[in-house]
């Protein structure tokens, strides 16, 4: 059965809206490094270009980023699309321009009739895929040539709409404004709201018609995940976990709540509870939330957290420029997704996401 689609008013997706992201590459700001940070700097920058020449070669003919567990993957492909965006790299624009066009390509070629963009249709949580290639889609906007900028357009209201449209999905009353695997999910989770928020934020700040009270209800789901003890759940009633905590922290962090009562006990949570050289499940999607958030936060919170990550990180880096597989459920999305993951939680500081801008 279909999910019915409401009607989204018209976009304005203006290409002044990326101008930030348009500006040439910078390096961390002075006065966003803390003595502790600044002498991550300089293998921080050499991680990463050798990370994005890793990608860059990985990328396959149809333009996708994949796995052998999950090939032709719309979000392993936004994703690595993002890391290069993330160090400062431009849609057509050496050495990275048409690296960066084909993963767009792929995308907002992949999307299928109701507006989903996924390349495997049979993937148990198709809103994984769609949500992160929504950000995606979102995030480039005003950087590309006017005729793949008509194309973006076209695959972004789809996209949006379906969006909106899960969330009208009707659900019990702690799991109302949230989103789960697929599109018509009765429940919610904060891993898959966490995605579908960004992506609706993202898209509002480019100017799209992107209702406030979705954000607002979007918010309210994640704040019925939140523990006494500062933390998040992955459901409401659900104990708390890193990456549920790091993804609640930036959410909130990026909805206007910052540095309040909540998101100073997520970033304390997440602190307490940081294990160095601790690799188990989601690890990979845990540093790279958790890292965004604590940015978003800042102040000691990213000052601690920064270090420890940068550590760790570049302590893990292949030769070859790659991080290596994850465990469990992060091993069959492959190097691509690790290192892109990676890339993203390392270069927040660089600041060239628009919706990463503090």
């Amino acid at each position: 059965m279909s999910l019915p689609v409401p009607r989204l008013p018209r976009m304005a997706l203006p290409l002044a809206a990326c101008a930030l992201a348009l500006a040439p590459m910078i390096a961390v700001r002075a006065d966003e490094v803390s003595e502790a940070l600044a002498k991550y700097q300089k293998p921080v920058d050499e991680g990463i270009d050798r990370a994005l020449e890793f990608l860059a070669k990985e990328q396959q003919s149809d333009g996708s980023f994949s796995s052998r567990g999950m090939r032709r993957n719309t979000a392993i492909t936004a994703l690595s699309v993002m890391a290069f965006l993330a160090k400062g790299y431009t849609p057509g624009t050496s050495p990275y321009g048409d690296v960066i066009n084909k993963g767009i390509d792929f995308v907002a070629g992949a999307q299928q009739w109701n507006g989903m963009l996924v390349g495997d249709a049979r993937s148990h949580g198709p809103m994984y895929s769609h949500t992160i290639s929504t950000l995606m889609l979102s995030e480039v906007t005003g950087m590309v040539d006017p005729e793949r900028q008509r194309r973006v357009d076209v695959a972004l209201g789809k996209a949006l709409r379906l969006i909106l449209a899960a969330q009208e999905m009707r659900k019990p009353r702690h799991h109302q404004g949230g989103w789960r695997y697929q599109h018509n999910s009765r429940d919610s989770d904060i891993s898959c709201t966490g995605w579908a928020l960004m992506s609706l934020r993202s898209a509002r700040n480019n100017g799209a018609a992107v209702p406030k009270e979705s954000i607002e209800e979007a918010v309210k789901f994640v704040m019925n995940c939140r523990r006494h003890d500062g933390g998040f759940g992955y459901q409401p009633g659900g104990g708390s976990g890193m990456a549920r905590t790091g993804t609640a922290l930036l959410c909130l962090e990026l909805c206007g709540r910052h540095r309040d009562r909540t998101t100073i006990a997520a970033g304390d949570w997440i602190l307490r509870n940081t294990r160095h050289g601790g690799r188990g499940d989601f690890f990979y999607y845990g540093i790279y939330y958790c890292s965004q958030g604590m940015f978003q936060l800042g102040e000691q919170h990213w000052e601690k957290f920064g270090a420890y990550m940068y550590d760790m990180l570049l302590k893990l880096q292949r030769s070859d420029g790659s991080w290596p597989e994850g465990q469990g459920n992060e091993n069959r999305a492959g190097k691509c997704y690790s290192t892109a993951m990676a890339v993203l939680a390392m270069s927040v500081a660089y600041r060239q996401l628009p919706i990463y801008q503090r």
